[in-house]
């Protein structure tokens, strides 16, 4: 056959062509075929986490586990630790360079999460399986608002779990116990009180106690002999097996754990201590701070926001010194609620409020709703202030920003839009809920929350405030700076507990000069802070570095900048560390200005 020139010229192209897609195929494919392997091991632990988290599993939708409850054995933890150990020895011979770039975050963020894993399990943290405000116990007294109880399966499984409450409080105080033995555990001072909630929650009345509420008004799929059936069973497993477990723990902490508890504070005081505060510095804050370093931060912050709250009573022309201005804010009924009612009210409005400005601060909003609840009285006494609740993006729930309505006069209105803003929106829920919509991250990814980011924004949404309208009063733009001087006061009093040997006293003094919190609140989160070593330092420190970047994108973008898009950006990904949220945060001023 007879070829033209153009013919042939074509088919040396074709050639060149193809066997360039060819060479270059060669290096996708190796990329492909890295990152399908890397996801199939991100699935292999997810559904061993499933398996070993019974109701993360129920959470999630999963019903093959909805009868069981975690099993807590020392044995049970050695066991998770050999398997963490195999996933990552897998995840090492996985060739990071063929990697595509999100696929380097999942690597990173999945390989911070297994070697946290096994450091914990290595501390033994499970022998103190408890915080000041709540625990494994707490977890139990929701049950029933955790599992769903539509069918008659359904009540099955939720007996089925009453029936294996006295086992899993057996295995913890066995943990307990042997926490105790090596002086491992919490300290004496955080504990008192910490049996209340206990004992008002165990009304030995079967049909007054939280867990029998599933059984007053039953689905009506289910048969009226069922019914009976099931009433009868699960008000046998409550009188005869759940209320005398929760009696008998009871008693472990008042005759047992209580009196044998630590009297000194300072995590670094634990076995291999200052190795331990040191790791939760490191997992809380995601960055390399000693805590010297975060101790001289908190104290520049403290300082700083002092003077903006001195200008604020100046302004006000209020006829007193700092110490008396809180006093009167501390003590006058018209900054409380008069009934949880009322508190409840105004949260919702302050709420709704800015759900209406949501559009000038972001392009992109969740679909998922969210409403706004008391903290369950079960637990509200210890309990914090508020918290924000997730729930699955598919679940019949919404989110659900919880106020806490008991002791009214400790819960004052003046801090209410900066709490309002930080679990709600612009804060925890839009947050969360829009990282459940990211679309092609693996499932560990779009449930994990690393607090240095999901804290340090909450901070950050708190101050949004000012943009947006709100804080016009003065008394309540106090309250902002209140909470800001609360999260820089954590990184002193956090650091100068469990590294620098504060006493209790010494840091309930820190608060109670420099903010406008309520005597209890203080003393609650004080509590928190022994309790919890290195958690309080995620808040502040990563508002620190969202401002940082906030002011290098407006700096290098002048006039291009739009707020919506940085904003936009920051929640791109989801939660992430705080060095993969200034990479993000770069390559959106370069994108953005190109």
């Amino acid at each position: 056959m007879f070829l033209s020139k153009a013919q042939i010229l074509l088919r040396i192209s074709l050639i060149l062509l193809t066997g360039g897609l060819l060479f270059t195929s060669q290096p996708g494919s190796a990329i492909n075929s890295t990152n399908h392997q890397l996801h199939q091991l991100f699935d292999k632990e997810w559904n061993a986490r499933l398996m070993r988290e019974p109701l993360l599993a129920t959470r999630m939708g999963l019903s093959r586990t909805n009868h069981l409850l975690k099993d807590v054995s020392e044995k049970a933890y050695s066991l998770w630790s050999e398997k963490t150990q195999k996933f990552l020895s897998q995840l090492s011979l996985i060739d990071r360079s063929h990697l595509s770039e999100e696929d380097l975050i999942n690597y990173q963020i999945f390989k911070r999460q297994l070697e946290r894993r096994i450091s914990e399990i290595g501390f033994k943290t499970y022998q103190m399986p408890f915080l000041a405000d709540s625990g494994f116990h707490t977890e139990i007294m929701r049950l029933h608002r955790l599992v769903p109880l539509k069918t008659k399966q359904d009540y099955h499984n939720y007996i089925e779990r009453l029936i294996h409450i006295p086992l899993y409080f057996e295995q913890n105080i066995t943990n307990m116990k042997k926490g105790l033995a090596r002086q491992f555990s919490m300290p004496r001072v955080v504990m008192k009180g910490f049996t209340d909630v206990i004992t008002a929650f165990n009304n030995k009345d079967v049909k007054s106690n939280a867990l029998w509420q599933p059984f007053v008004n039953m689905p009506a799929v289910i048969s009226t002999s069922e019914q009976s059936a099931l009433r009868d069973k699960a008000f046998q497993i409550l009188k005869n097996k759940v209320i005398p477990s929760f009696e008998n723990l009871h008693l472990f902490f008042e005759k047992t754990y209580i009196p044998q508890t630590r009297t000194s504070l300072a995590a670094s005081e634990l076995p291999a201590g200052r190795q331990f505060y040191q790791s939760q510095v490191a997992h809380y804050t995601t960055l390399n701070l000693t805590p010297d370093e975060i101790h001289n931060i908190g104290l520049r912050e403290v300082a700083r926001i002092r003077r903006e709250m001195k200008t604020i009573i100046e302004k006000l022309r209020f006829k007193g010194n700092f110490k008396a201005f809180l006093t009167l804010l501390r003590s006058s009924p018209r900054f409380y609620a008069k009934t949880p009612e009322a508190l409840l009210k105004e949260a919702a409005y302050i709420a709704k409020k800015m759900d209406g400005q949501l559009p000038r601060l972001f392009s992109r909003l969740p679909r998922q709703p969210y409403t706004v609840e008391a903290v369950p009285a079960e637990i509200a006494p210890k309990y914090t202030t508020g918290r924000y609740v997730s729930a699955p993006i598919n679940s019949e729930r919404p989110g659900t920003y919880w106020v806490n309505t008991s002791i009214l006069d400790k819960r004052p209105l003046y801090v209410l839009e900066a709490l309002t803003l930080h679990e709600a929106v612009p804060g925890h829920h839009l947050q969360n809920a829009l990282g459940q919509e990211i679309k092609n991250i693996p499932e560990f990814r779009r449930q994990t929350y690393i607090s240095a980011f999901g804290e340090g924004w909450g901070l950050y949404s708190e101050r949004l405030g000012l943009e947006v309208g709100f804080y016009n009063d003065p008394y309540s733009n106090f309250g902002r700076l209140t909470y800001e001087m609360w999260r820089a006061a954590r990184l002193v009093i956090d650091t100068g507990i469990h590294a620098k040997g504060w006493s209790r006293k010494r840091a309930i003094k820190l608060l109670e000069e420099n903010s406008a919190l309520s005597a209890h609140n203080i003393r609650t989160e004080v509590d928190r802070y022994i309790s919890w070593p290195g958690q309080a330092l995620s808040y502040k420190l990563g508002e620190i570095k969202i401002r940082e970047l906030r002011k290098r994108a407006e700096n290098k973008l002048g006039a291009d900048f739009d707020i919506r898009l940085f904003h936009d950006a920051i929640l791109s990904r989801g939660s992430v560390p705080l060095n993969v949220l200034e990479q993000q945060i770069n390559r959106f001023i370069e994108k953005s200005k190109n």
